[in-house]
């Protein structure tokens, strides 16, 4: 079989088998990639690895991008990269339709319950996970502090809390000496980021041509945020929240919770909740239509960059990884990016613990306040039950959303 085969195959079977995460992503291409074919090297994946995770965007699916270029250049990066996104964008358009027909039913309803009980336990354990990772010292923790904070209690704009913490790492984080690299030459760099900023911006563009006002809307909000999008999809959803439910009014808070709790029964990269988002947001504006329209232009705009990055920076790797300052701003942006998780940990708990909500003000600051009356106890039982059964017994996620989703059903007639 010749090596484009081969790419289809591995990469085929990667995107449909991807469920669980960046993390178990990773590990299944480090097993496909590494230890069965030899594509990559240990330390040529970790490199790899550690400069995705430099991009804004999904860190897994750039991996697969990466990997797919490293093998068969631009065309095994562009089968790579949409091989492990499109299973899981079929499944969420399905799932999206669905949602819009029947998410009002009882039963339905009853389900998503548990499925928000249990997301909010899987948001926990991304918290624990990427803070043992990311919580180096005390400078790291000071960073995630400040950043809980000022997203919490302040309301700054996630792009802006970014910013700051690469600019606080760069700064105040210390650096470790590395072998330098020269800077290796790249006589494809400006046709590469002409065409991949045109391939961008061109459907925007036309539809600005056309009047569509929704849609550039969709457009713009989803560029911004695919430029953003460091930390994955959890750190990000605070941010999508707070724009696309107070500020533009596309979505309910309900369904935002039960956005992200789909996007997690699915394969592939986690923001594609973008995806689930868009079509949603273009139900509610002019039907079915509009919703094919604005979710497949919000999968353009989230995805179409992850590409430019791989295939614009992929040849300064080595160099990349010697440049120390850049390294301890990403741990700046890491650390800032676990207070951002916590932030999003203490709104999806407050939110499938208590129907009602309030704000507190303490001096200069308005914070979310629980009506404890409000309680609502199946929840919380479910959420406990999907605590033990992720954090202490180590059950998958799938398994648990699954057992969680059948005890909100169980229960549905309490709720």
């Amino acid at each position: 079989m010749n090596a484009p085969d081969s790419l289809w195959r591995v990469f085929g079977r990667i995107g449909i088998l991807s469920f669980g995460g960046p993390a178990a992503q990773i590990a299944l291409m480090h097993r496909e990639l590494v230890e069965e074919r030899q594509w990559l090297s240990e330390a040529g994946f970790l490199r790899a690895l550690s400069f995705c995770m430099l991009l804004p965007g999904p860190e897994a699916m750039q991996l697969a991008t990466y990997s797919g270029w490293k093998r068969a250049g631009l065309g095994g990066g562009l089968v790579a990269g949409l091989l492990f996104v499109l299973p899981g964008a079929a499944v969420i358009l399905a799932i999206a339709a669905l949602y819009v027909a029947y998410g009002t039913m009882p039963i339905v309803a009853a389900l998503f319950v548990g499925i928000k009980a249990a997301v909010a336990v899987i948001v926990i354990e991304a918290l624990l996970r990427v803070a043992r990772r990311a919580l180096a010292g005390n400078a790291q923790r000071v960073l995630a502090a400040l950043a809980f904070a000022a997203i919490f209690a302040v309301g700054l704009p996630f792009p802006l809390i970014v910013a700051l913490a690469a600019l606080a790492g760069a700064v105040f984080l210390p650096t470790t000496s590395t072998e330098t690299v020269p800077l290796p030459a790249n006589p494809r760099l400006g046709m590469t980021v002409t065409v991949g900023l045109g391939l961008w911006w061109a459907p925007v563009a036309l539809l600005a041509l056309a009047g569509q006002g929704f849609l550039v809307s969709v457009g713009l909000f989803f560029s911004k945020l695919a430029v953003v999008t460091f930390g994955g999809a959890y750190a990000v959803l605070a941010y999508m929240t707070q724009t696309v439910v107070q500020d533009y009014g596309w979505l309910t808070t309900p369904q935002m919770m039960d956005a992200l709790g789909l996007a997690e029964t699915t394969p592939g990269p986690l923001i594609l909740v973008t995806e689930f988002v868009g079509y949603l947001a273009g139900a509610a504006q002019a039907g079915p239509g509009m919703a094919l329209a604005a979710a497949t232009l919000t999968l353009w705009v989230t995805f179409v960059p992850c590409f430019l990055w791989v295939f614009a920076l992929a040849p300064y790797i080595e160099w990349i990884a010697t440049r120390p300052r850049l390294a301890a701003a990403l741990a700046g942006v890491s650390a800032a990016v676990v207070g951002v998780i916590a932030n999003l940990a203490l709104w999806f708990a407050l939110n499938v613990l208590f129907a009602g909500l309030g704000a507190v003000t303490l001096g200069p600051m308005t914070v979310p306040w629980p009506d404890f009356g409000s309680f609502q106890p199946v929840p919380a039982l479910i959420a406990v039950g999907a605590g033990y059964l992720l954090l202490r017994r180590d059950v998958g996620i799938p398994l648990v959303l699954g057992i969680s989703s059948l005890a909100g059903m169980a229960f549905g007639g309490l709720l």
